[in-house]
C-alpha cells in the first residue's frame, strides 16, 4: 500500500489529522529529503524509518518499489506540499499502479490552491505550469500557449529567477500584463505583491536580496475580463 501524503508548505500546523494518522501507521516514509522529513516527524513525535526517494535515479525508484512489493506500507512525502505536483513522486506512483499496488492519495496543502484562493481572480478554470524550463525560448512558448486559453496561468518560481521570469513575461505577453506574486505562503513573512509584470520586476530589482519561494499568477487585463462579463448574459 502506498499513501501519497501532502505536508505543510510552511506552517506545520497545516498538516491534516489524517496525514498524521497515516504517518504513524505506515512501515516507512519515502521522502525527498530525509533531514527535512525528520524535522516534521519529530515535531509530531513520530518515529519511522525514512528512505530518500530520488525521482531522477532509477535505482532509487526500483528500491522503493521493491519495498512496496515486499508487503510494506509506505507514505510518500515531498519537502512540502503535495507529492507529484511539481514535486517528486509520479514515477513511483505510476510504477506502483502498474504492479497492482493500491495507491491512496490524501488531500492537503498545495501552494497553487492556496495562492489562487487568496488571489481573488477566479473561481473556475486556470492553467498550472509549475516550474518552467530554464531555456527562455521554451519558457516563453509555454507561457504564450497557456495564456492563449484566456484563463489565469500559475507558475512556481525561485527567488533566484523570479525577476528574470517577470521580465520574460513582460517581453512575451506585454509589460502591462497583470501579475500576482504570493511569497512564502503560510509562513511568518507571507507577502502578496500585485502589479504589472514590468512594475513587479522593477520593484523586486530594488531589493538588496530577494528571498522566499514564489507562486506567480498571470492574469488578464481588467478591460478584457469586463468585456467578457458584459458579453455573457448569464453572468
Amino acid at each position: 500500500m502506498l499513501y501519497v501524503v501532502p505536508t505543510p508548505i510552511g506552517n506545520l500546523q497545516d498538516i491534516t489529522l489524517r496525514a498524521l494518522e497515516v504517518l504513524k501507521g505506515v512501515d516507512a516514509v519515502l521522502c525527498e529529503d530525509t533531514r527535512r522529513t525528520q524535522i516534521l516527524l519529530s515535531h509530531f513525535g513520530i518515529s519511522k524509518p525514512t528512505y530518500r526517494y530520488n525521482e531522477n535515479d532509477e535505482h532509487s525508484v526500483s528500491r522503493c518499489l521493491e519495498t512496496l512489493k515486499s508487503g510494506k506500507t509506505c507514505a510518500l512525502v515531498s519537502d512540502c506540499g503535495t507529492p507529484c505536483i511539481s514535486d517528486p513522486g509520479w514515477k513511483l506512483v505510476r510504477a506502483a499502479v502498474q504492479e497492482g499496488i493500491k495507491v491512496s492519495s490524501l488531500p492537503g496543502p498545495s501552494a497553487v490552491a492556496c495562492a489562487l484562493a487568496g488571489a481573488g481572480i477566479t473561481g473556475g478554470a486556470f492553467t498550472f505550469l509549475g516550474f518552467l524550463p530554464r531555456k527562455p525560448g521554451k519558457a516563453a512558448k509555454l507561457i504564450s500557449q497557456a495564456y492563449a486559453l484566456d484563463v489565469p496561468v500559475v507558475l512556481y518560481e525561485s527567488p533566484y529567477r523570479v525577476i528574470k521570469m517577470l521580465e520574460l513575461i513582460a517581453k512575451t505577453l506585454g509589460a502591462e500584463t497583470p501579475v500576482i506574486l504570493a511569497r512564502e505562503l503560510s509562513k511568518v513573512y507571507e507577502e502578496w505583491l500585485r502589479g504589472t509584470a514590468q512594475s513587479l520586476a522593477q520593484q523586486l530589482a530594488k531589493k538588496s536580496k530577494v528571498q522566499g519561494e514564489f507562486v506567480m499568477i498571470i492574469d488578464r487585463p481588467a478591460t478584457e475580463k469586463k468585456e467578457e462579463d458584459e458579453a455573457d448574459p448569464n453572468f
